[in-house]
């Protein structure tokens, strides 16, 4: 039997459509800080998925899983109003579940705590707290519960905190 009978080289990475996602709210950070994070990206050749991306007319979950999937890196920005847009907490559940089923280091999740502190989030308290107690008399308690564990999750890995605050 010959050596390359038994031996197969690791599997390469696959192949991403987009080096980066951005998940966050727009009203918090869509004319600031991730625009201009964004820019930064693109100026330096890194292909990033940001929201205005989606086709006009097309399904807007579909395509945003698929961009989810198509991705290497998650940089979830966590701000204020975060957690008050379903869609964001739907975005980051999706992206833990893949990063929790898909082989270690092919993708990677980097949270960016812009004027919240990591416990607000991880502990779901200040801004988060009214909106999850809202949550909780008002939807699927599975699908909190969820959403409460992927806050968790999240929050528990290294990031950055950006609490600067320019005055004008």
């Amino acid at each position: 039997m010959a050596f390359s009978d038994v031996y197969s080289p690791p599997t390469p990475p696959p192949l991403t459509k987009y080096d980066v996602f951005i998940s966050f709210n727009g009203k918090d950070t869509r004319n600031g800080f991730t625009s201009h994070l964004h820019s930064a990206l693109c100026r330096n050749q890194i292909e990033t998925f940001i929201d205005y991306r989606i086709e006009k007319g097309g399904e807007i979950w579909e395509e945003l899983v698929q961009a989810i999937r198509d991705s290497s890196v998650y940089l979830v920005i966590f701000s204020e109003h975060y957690a008050s847009s379903k869609w964001c907490l739907r975005e980051l559940a999706e992206i833990i579940e893949l990063t929790n089923m898909v082989e270690k280091g092919h993708h990677h999740i980097i949270p960016v705590f812009y004027r919240i502190e990591p416990t607000h989030v991880r502990k779901q308290t200040g801004s988060y707290y009214s909106v999850f107690a809202d949550y909780d008399r008002n939807l699927d308690y599975r699908l909190v519960r969820q959403w409460r564990k992927a806050l968790f999750h999240a929050a528990n890995i290294s990031g950055f905190e950006y609490n600067h605050h320019h005055s004008r």
